[in-house]
Parts: C-alpha cells; sequence; structure tokens
C-alpha cells in the first residue's frame, strides 16, 4: 500500500468524517489510525507504536509554533483580562460606522499583515472579532476573511516566510534563482489574486451566497451561538484603547526584528535575503515572548491589573490554546504518516505525474488540480512545493521560459487553494481559532467560496497555456469573476426581496 492510491484514503478519510460528523478530533484520529494500519500490514501493535513515533516527531519539530500560540493565546488573554480589548472594541464602534467598514478593517490588516501566515490569522482575530461582533458579522464569515488574506497573501508578497519556502524547493542543479522566479510568477498566481478582489467585492456590494448566506442569517444577527470554542475571559482590568495597540505594535516590530536576525542580518545579509533565509517560527516565539515582558511592564506599574490577574492570564491564555494545539498534532499527524518516510503519498502523486503524457499547453491546468488535490489531502501547501516543483522544472529541463514560470504558479496557486480549503491544514485551523468560529463551520461556509474561484483559475491556466500568455490569463480570471460575482449578487437580491415581500 505503500506508495500507491491507498495512501490517499487516510487523509480522505479524515476529511469525509469530519465534514459528515462535524467531529475534528474523531476524525483526524480515524485518519490517522489507518493510515497507521495501512502502513504496518494492519499490524496493530505496530501502527500504534508508529502513530507514537511519528506524534513525537512533529510534535518535535513544530515545537516553535506550538510555544508561539502557547505565548500569543496568552497575549490574548492580557489584553482581553485588562479590558483592552473592551476599551478598543469601544473606540472602533464610534469611529467604524459600518459592517462593511468593519469587514474592510478586517481584510485590510490581514493584507498589511503578510510576513507569515500563522501571525496573520491569530493577531487579526484577536484585534477584529469586538469589532466585527458589533456590527453583527458571524463568526464564520470573519474566519473566512482572516483565511483569506493569510496564505493568499503571503504567497504573493515577496518578504515573507513562504517566499523563502517556494525558492527553497526549487531544485539545486536548476541554475535558477529561486527568489526571482518567485517574483516574475507573482502576476500568475490566479487563485491568490482573484481571492484577495473576490474579498473586496463581497464587502463592496455587501453579499453572500451559499452555505455562507445561509449561516450569516443564522447568526449575522447575534455574536451568541458561535463561540463555542471561545475561551471566555472576565474583564478585570482598566486598560484603554492604547493597552491593545501598543502589544500589537511592539509585537509586530519584535517578530519582524527576529526574522532578520535569525536570517543573519547582522552578519551582512541584505533585508531580502534576510527574509529569505530566517527561521520563522523561531523568530515568532522570540517575538511574542518579548511582548509579554514588555507588556508586563507596561500593565503592572500602572495597575491595569493586579499581579495575581497578570498570572492567571498566562495559565488561562494557556488553557484556550490547548484545542488548537490539539487539532494541529493531530494534523501533523496524519501528514506525517501520509509523507515520505511512510506511506510515501508525495511519491505516489509524482509517479502519476510523471507517467502521464500531457501537451505542454495543459501543463499548467494539470499541475493546479494535481496541486490543489494534494494540499487539500494532506492539509500542507509547503510539502506540496517541495514535491511538485521539482518535477515541473524537469519537464521543463531546467530551462526558464513563460510556460514554466505559469506552470509553476499553477503549483503554488493549486497548494494555496487547497491548504485554504482543506479542513486539516494548519491555516484553516487557526484562522477558526483566531476567528473563536467552530471549525468545521468555518471549512464547511468557505468551501463554495474558495471552489468559485478555484473554476475560474483552472479555466485560465487552460488558455494562459494554450496562449502562452499568463497576463491573458489573469485578465480572463478577472473578467470571469465580476461577471460570476455579478449574476451571483443579482439572483441573491432577487431571493431577498422575494423575501421581504413573502
Amino acid at each position: 500500500m505503500i506508495g500507491t492510491a491507498w495512501t490517499l484514503v487516510p487523509p480522505i478519510l479524515a476529511i469525509v468524517l469530519a465534514l459528515a460528523t462535524k467531529e475534528v478530533y474523531f476524525s483526524l484520529l480515524a485518519g490517522i489510525c489507518a493510515g497507521a494500519l495501512f502502513y504496518t500490514g494492519f499490524n496493530v501493535p505496530g501502527a500504534i507504536s508508529t502513530v507514537v513515533d511519528v506524534m513525537s516527531d512533529k510534535v518535535g519539530g513544530n515545537i516553535c509554533i506550538i510555544i508561539f500560540l502557547v505565548l500569543l493565546g496568552m497575549l490574548v488573554a492580557l489584553m482581553s483580562k485588562s479590558g483592552a480589548s473592551r476599551a478598543y472594541g469601544n473606540w472602533a464602534t464610534k469611529n467604524i460606522k459600518s459592517r462593511r467598514g468593519a469587514l474592510s478593517a478586517t481584510a485590510g490588516l490581514g493584507i498589511l499583515i503578510f510576513v507569515d501566515d500563522y501571525f496573520n490569522c491569530l493577531t487579526v482575530g484577536t484585534i477584529m472579532s469586538p469589532i466585527t461582533d458589533r456590527f453583527k458579522v458571524s463568526r464564520a464569515k470573519l474566519a473566512y476573511i482572516i483565511d483569506a488574506t493569510a496564505a493568499p497573501v503571503c504567497i504573493i508578497a515577496p518578504v515573507s516566510s513562504w517566499a523563502a519556502a517556494v525558492s527553497s524547493s526549487l531544485p539545486s542543479d536548476s541554475g535558477l534563482d529561486g527568489f526571482m522566479l518567485f517574483i516574475k510568477a507573482i502576476p500568475y498566481n490566479y487563485y491568490a489574486i482573484l481571492t484577495i478582489l473576490m474579498i473586496f467585492t463581497l464587502i463592496i456590494f455587501d453579499f453572500d451566497f451559499s452555505r455562507m448566506k445561509k449561516y450569516e442569517l443564522k447568526y449575522g444577527n447575534t455574536v451568541t451561538g458561535q463561540k463555542e470554542e471561545e475561551e471566555v475571559y472576565k474583564v478585570q482590568g482598566k486598560g484603554t484603547v492604547k493597552d491593545l495597540i501598543i502589544p500589537i505594535i511592539i509585537l509586530i516590530v519584535f517578530c519582524i526584528g527576529s526574522m532578520l536576525y535569525t536570517g543573519g542580518i547582522t552578519s551582512g545579509a541584505g533585508i531580502i535575503e534576510s527574509f529569505a533565509n530566517c527561521n520563522s517560527a523561531f523568530s515568532l516565539v522570540i517575538g511574542s515572548f518579548f511582548t509579554i515582558i514588555l507588556v508586563a511592564f507596561l500593565y503592572l506599574p500602572r495597575r491595569v491589573i493586579t499581579f495575581k490577574q497578570f498570572a492567571e492570564s498566562l495559565t488561562e491564555g494557556f488553557k484556550s490554546m490547548v484545542p488548537a494545539i490539539l487539532i494541529l498534532t493531530f494534523a501533523w499527524t496524519l501528514s506525517g504518516i501520509c509523507g515520505s518516510d511512510y506511506l510515501k503519498i508525495g511519491e505516489f502523486v509524482s509517479s502519476a505525474v510523471n507517467n502521464s503524457a500531457m501537451s505542454h499547453a495543459i501543463i499548467p491546468a494539470a499541475f493546479f488540480v494535481v496541486s490543489l488535490g494534494l494540499a487539500f489531502s494532506t492539509g500542507t501547501s509547503w510539502g506540496t512545493f517541495s514535491i511538485l516543483l521539482p518535477i515541473v522544472f524537469a519537464i521543463f529541463d531546467n530551462q526558464l521560459s513563460q510556460l514554466l514560470l505559469i506552470s509553476m504558479s499553477a503549483i503554488m496557486a493549486g497548494a494555496v487553494c487547497g491548504d485554504h480549503v482543506s479542513p486539516i491544514s494548519d491555516t484553516t485551523i487557526l484562522s477558526s481559532t483566531g476567528a473563536g468560529c467552530n471549525h468545521i463551520d468555518h471549512v464547511s461556509t468557505q468551501l463554495p467560496y474558495a471552489m468559485l474561484v478555484a473554476a475560474i483559475c483552472f479555466i485560465c491556466y487552460i488558455v494562459s497555456g494554450i496562449l502562452d500568455n499568463g497576463l491573458v490569463g489573469l485578465l480572463l480570471g478577472i473578467i470571469l469573476l465580476v461577471i460570476v460575482l455579478g449574476i451571483i449578487k443579482k439572483k441573491s437580491s432577487s431571493e431577498d426581496l422575494v423575501l421581504t415581500k413573502n
């Protein structure tokens, strides 16, 4: 079963069960157990040992992300208990006058925090949830905007941890500059560009469709019934707006500074080179750790909260992140069992792609679909880059061409799309955590939005491959998206009018 089509069964089982039962932990665990049984030939003791080995390796390898989540949870608890979040919400209500303004501010902040998707997901949710609550925006809509401005923004931002991931995935013998290729491929990453365009179109014209519309109608008029996974903190302090703004600014500055430091800027490296070579996970830990220390100096001397309340916030913040950490641990374990050391799902996909005889004209569209499916099944876009980018470079014999750039972008677009809609993706998990939304509600409501953009992207990659012109594909994508959303908007308005008359 190793390296065959059977490797697709565990992740698909986990995803189907999650969508059907809405029980994320059970579904992920079922996928993990199935994968371990496949790997060991249904040897139960061996499967248990495999699960423990993979889980320990994955937790150890991602310990910096776990520590960052814990520290950020503590920071959120501190700002909430101090009253700073409430004060900011009161201030925002006076300055942000409409639902459209609240959504626009959320999307704008998501785009501004482009350095790292983990940082983006949790920071935007922390800042904007009190504001969107006041304008009766459902947590599922908030989670969608957070998710859609995390990876899609990072994948077209040259100064980000994602640029480094793509650059490092190129074959070492290609003789091509990975970072410069990344820059040149940005205009052809249709999924990222069209997703951002779609967000602002939905906000400006203020409409929703499919499952998101139903969820908005159910929860959009109330902020209750949608915070099942959110820790509720008892406000005990006398914090003001600056007690929320200053810690966020400190966090951003320290995290960016830490990325530059770990990337070698003190050793003479340039800014872009430092971002490309940084250890982003460790940098986030450094930044959040020092932010908490400085928050202590900001809050305690001014008696915003007492020392006892400060200490309580640390434990409460840790506890608030346990559900996200548990889901991530299971998702990482499932990804590990399907990875190159065990079931070798990437090897199966690689062989299937290499053995298929396809015209160069349809290569971009084909790789978009394969990349989307692989990222959806494994929950990792970075792993998808590392598997598929060397293959497409081998197909084009490491010769730089327009079609190579389009195909490279198609892989990145498909990986981001698959990661965006996968229930076992870490960014999807963190987006629902940051928004305080039930995880499966977030997955199910954003799926139609993402699939609409994906369908348009598929058409565009076919056209751009045939014409060997990526800009034509981008222009076509923008036109198609505007037309389709216009039709949906008109239909939605007609349905609302009928409901109003009835």
